[in-house]
């Protein structure tokens, strides 16, 4: 890699983006001029790399490209001329035409990005536009989607300047605002980005060693608590009444319960969206009576109580009017509160840069969840900042909207490690920028749809997954069942019995009711369910030993927990499959994503596979696997341990 990045061209320029944000989504224009290429000086020689010094070839102007490398990883930097006016860089360099690209973050329906252009600014994943379109193409003209749309039609709640290859080499770029991957010419790969860039490479001779090299740069997430592998977290709302009835008919049908995960801990408010949070992160006493009282019982008992938070504030609410009178809130050019409405409501968003604001913020969490005994949070958002908003430190927001979730991050991982709580309490966040990884113990991937669509239902899980994983950031989950409701897309049992399936063979086996319960299949709807629901759980606390073997693996190598194929087995179909995943090196996952299915079509790279639920041994190659709900087609690696700590589990169900 050294040597191709002699051959780099690079072209300087000036303009400027225009940014307009509706719910969270960005349009945007961009406007450059002047830009040109650069044209190669000489190349200076030193001990651990070279200095490519080039100039305009309008006024002569001379920029360095220097190369540098230290353990095992490239630096290169571009230098432009003192007082530049450029603000406008892209930089194109040579790559093997057969290339597998991935990573840029989180990407939940394309996988491999060679052939594709990619935007670098995080952003609502789910808009007004697409889920519209989705409907109206369903429920109109009765077309269900089994391709995904274009990429360019996609923002992501985790956008990052990062990728990895087949090659095994990794990318990463140290910028902040707007910036694009260009991937679409066969040989070439162009970035082009508004500050000069500083630009890490990395390669090794074989992914676990890339991923150690990646994570030493990006920073690594820490172990989580050890009871979150004792169960399943349940997500029920509504008070502690509902709580005590929900965990007794879970229990009663030989469930694992480790946490209750109520988000309307807070309160609630009911819109045309559904029923949701009440945006003031004080304990609703009315709602949730006795609720100090009852956490540490249900602690004695093993299972903790979780809540929810994120930088956003209520606006008819004493919080927010205790933080708009100490001047804590973003705004706007007129001096007011920046309100930013989020899917019905307007609210405001607290000034991580103000370090007053950050320090009374980071108190409520410590007071009002911590203290309270909180085992737990969802740490919401981070994405909206608005790009003409003005921040108290003075700083452009165009050049910090990327950089507001790792802070959002940041300030929940303070709190923890403050309140002396890192081996007790958790948080998981949906959005990130380089620098999340240092902060989030855990990213979930955020609303999928109930439903099967490839785009942004149950099946765009595992791309999402495994491109955060190639981006960096190894421990994920996903909410079991989905999250949205709109029109008539509401969750089916199947759907829901299908993704506790999936999900049992996570990290984090935590439920959702999403933004309209009522009109959803819970886990409690039926025997049927909480039958399940004791076999998921029962399933996925044996896993606990092994589960916890790959946390630590993570946590000191950077090694993912849930891995693409090719990250052991480097066969053509693996750089391609995103249907299926390993959970660590030994347990193939691929679980049935289609409605209706009573099995799937399975390939195994080569090597000798145990079905989990049959015994039947299989060797490479393509398989069709009878899957009825209970089973889904998951095998284990021969050679492997993991049949020991499941057998008791195997012995019940099989």
């Amino acid at each position: 890699m050294l040597d191709s990045l002699r051959e780099v061209r690079i072209a300087a320029g000036a303009g400027e983006y225009h940014f307009t944000m509706q719910r969270g989504s960005f349009r945007y224009r961009g406007k450059t001029r002047r830009r040109s290429a650069l044209s190669r000086k000489e190349i200076r020689e030193s001990g651990d790399g070279f200095d490519v010094i080039l100039e305009s070839p309008k006024n002569g102007e001379e920029f360095i490209w220097r190369v540098r490398e230290a353990d095992g990883i490239i630096r290169a930097e571009l230098i432009p001329p003192a007082q530049t006016a450029y603000n406008r860089f892209r930089i194109s360099f040579p790559a093997d035409p057969g290339l597998h690209i991935y990573g840029c973050g989180e990407l939940h329906s394309v996988w491999d990005l060679a052939g594709e252009k990619v935007r670098i600014f995080v952003a609502e994943h789910q808009n007004a536009k697409r889920i519209s379109r989705k409907i109206i193409r369903k429920e109109v003209l009765g077309i269900t989607d089994r391709k995904p749309q274009p990429l360019r039609k996609y923002e992501s709640y985790y956008a990052q300047p990062t990728f990895t290859t087949s090659g095994k080499w990794f990318f990463h770029a140290d910028t902040k605002g707007f910036s694009e991957f260009d991937f679409t010419v066969p040989g070439v790969i162009t970035f082009s980005t508004q500050e000069p860039p500083v630009i890490y490479i990395g390669q090794a001779d074989s992914y676990a060693h890339l991923s150690e090299k990646l994570t030493s740069l990006l920073g690594r997430q820490r172990a989580m608590p050890d009871w979150v592998y004792d169960g399943a977290i349940l997500a029920v709302q509504g008070g502690t009444e509902v709580i005590e009835k929900k965990i007794k008919a879970a229990r009663e049908h030989g469930a694992k319960v480790c946490g209750i995960w109520s988000q309307d801990w807070c309160g609630c408010r009911r819109t045309g969206f559904g029923y949701q949070v009440m945006w003031n992160w004080e304990w609703d006493r009315e709602l949730y009576q006795e609720l100090d009282r009852r956490i540490p019982e249900w602690k004695a008992e093993g299972i903790r109580f979780l809540g929810y938070i994120n930088p956003f504030m209520a606006i008819e609410k004493d919080l927010y009017r205790y933080a708009s009178d100490r001047g804590y809130c973003v705004r706007n050019k007129q001096g007011e509160d920046y309100l930013v409405t989020i899917t019905t409501f307007p609210a405001a968003m607290i000034d991580l840069t103000n370090p007053e604001a950050w320090e009374w913020y980071k108190g409520v969490i410590k007071k009002n969840m911590i203290g309270l005994g909180l085992g737990g949070w969802m740490a919401d958002f981070g994405e909206y900042l608005p790009t003409d908003c003005v921040l108290h430190s003075g700083e452009d927001p165009e050049f910090l909207h990327n950089r507001w979730p790792a802070l959002w991050a940041q300030l929940n991982a303070e709190a923890v490690r403050e309140a002396g709580k890192e081996d007790e309490v958790f948080f998981f966040t949906r959005a990130g920028y380089t620098g999340t990884p240092r902060y989030s113990p855990m990213m979930w991937t955020g609303d999928q749809h109930v439903d099967w669509s490839v785009d942004d239902g149950m099946p765009s899980v595992i791309p999402a997954t495994l491109s955060l994983a190639m981006s960096g950031f190894g421990i994920t989950h996903s909410d079991v069942g989905g999250y949205t409701t709109i029109s008539r897309m509401t969750r089916s049992k199947e759907l829901l019995l299908r993704w506790e399936e999936m999900n049992i063979f996570s990290p984090l086996y935590r439920f959702h009711e999403g933004n309209q319960p009522s009109r959803n299949v819970q886990f409690d709807g039926d025997e049927e369910l909480l039958e399940h629901l004791g076999r998921c759980s029962r399933l996925h606390t044996a896993l606990k030993p092994y589960l916890k073997e790959l946390e630590q693996e993570n946590t000191r190598c950077g090694t993912p927990v849930m891995r693409p194929l090719f990250y052991h087995y480097e066969e053509e179909r693996a750089y391609t499959d995103s249907t299926e995943y390993l959970l660590g090196k030994d347990v193939l996952v691929a679980p049935v994503l289609q409605e209706g299915a009573a099995g799937r079509d399975v390939w195994l790279p080569e090597d000798r596979w145990v079905q989990l639920f049959t015994g039947r041994e299989y060797g490479g190659g393509q398989h069709y696997i009878e899957a009825p709900i209970g089973r889904p087609p998951v095998f284990i690696r021969q050679e492997s341990h993991v049949l020991s700590y499941i057998n008791d589990f195997l012995k019940e169900v099989l």
